[in-house]
């Protein structure tokens, strides 16, 4: 049974830029415990975003695509606490049951923020998310729609000032 939505924010991104003050935006917004799904096709943006989310979290080194990894652990400060933010990418995943043998439910808990690329491919046995982010390239730029999901997921887009106002 698919969750339906408990609110939800659309946006066009035009360019990097508006992709950075997104990831600010949700950088801001960020409660330890939430989980996030990215979902759209090779090229739609998705470690983009988590890279403008984490360089606004605080986090000053490179953020790479864990394609092969599956997973890059982040230790950031949210709201003067330090949290770990693990960015999951699941493309190269062979089935659900490697997400499990690699121990990765263990991290979702409610002292980290996990943020899943390719959440598909761990399906059955992924954590549901809070938030549901849909990328998808249109023309020079990206649609995006943010969906939340559960009650934490509604609290993290209650908190996102999205777009930025002057």
């Amino acid at each position: 049974m698919q969750q339906q939505p408990k609110r939800q924010l659309n946006a066009y991104l035009p360019d990097e830029s508006a992709t950075q003050a997104l990831g600010a935006a949700l950088a801001r917004a960020l409660r330890p415990g939430l989980v996030m799904y990215l979902h759209g096709d090779l090229g739609a943006g998705k470690t983009a975003l988590t890279r403008a989310l984490l360089h606004a979290a605080g986090h000053k080194g490179a953020v790479k695509s864990p394609t092969y990894t599956l997973s890059e652990p982040y230790r950031v400060e949210l709201d003067g606490r330090m949290v770990n933010v693990i960015h999951y990418d699941l493309y190269r995943m062979s089935s659900p049951e490697e997400f499990l043998d690699a121990g990765f439910r263990e991290d979702f808990n409610n002292d980290n923020v996990c943020i899943v690329e390719w959440p598909e491919k761990g399906a059955p046995v992924l954590p549901p998310p809070d938030v549901k982010v849909l990328l998808k390239v249109s023309g020079s730029g990206r649609e995006v729609e943010l969906q939340a999901l559960s009650d934490l997921g509604l609290l993290c887009l209650e908190c996102l000032h999205y777009p930025p106002t002057p």
